[in-house]
């Protein structure tokens, strides 16, 4: 996932109304527009926009069903979301595992004093 997705993927995700849709989404498959709309108690009009940028992200995508919209999640873009943050969870767990190694190599022994060094 190149930087350019992964900030669109948080972007896109830093709405609670979009959260929601895609926690919806995730539950229960895919659902009509107009369905969303209700769940949500907003304008057609402002659910469309929240979906266009859940699209835009490549979270969401919206097929024609005749008059209706129907909505489906796309899990690959959270995957790839969900794998930076495991990278960055063990990053910082390793950099902190060296740097508490090191203050307890650092730390003053029971009995020492600091005119002692």
């Amino acid at each position: 996932m190149t930087p350019t997705e992964l900030d669109g993927v948080f972007s896109a995700l830093a709405s609670p109304v979009r959260r929601s849709i895609v926690a919806h989404l995730a539950q229960g498959g895919p659902v009509f527009v107009g369905d969303l709309q209700e769940l949500h108690d907003i304008s057609l009009p402002a659910i469309s926009k929240h979906l266009r940028v859940l699209e835009g992200a490549g979270l969401v995508s919206r097929t024609a069903e005749g008059r209706f919209r129907r909505c489906e999640l796309n899990e690959q873009p959270l995957t790839g979301a969900m794998e930076w943050l495991r990278d960055q969870a063990k990053f910082w767990e390793e950099s902190l595992d060296r740097l508490e190694r090191f203050l307890d190599r650092e730390a003053p022994k029971k009995g020492d004093s600091a005119d002692d060094r």
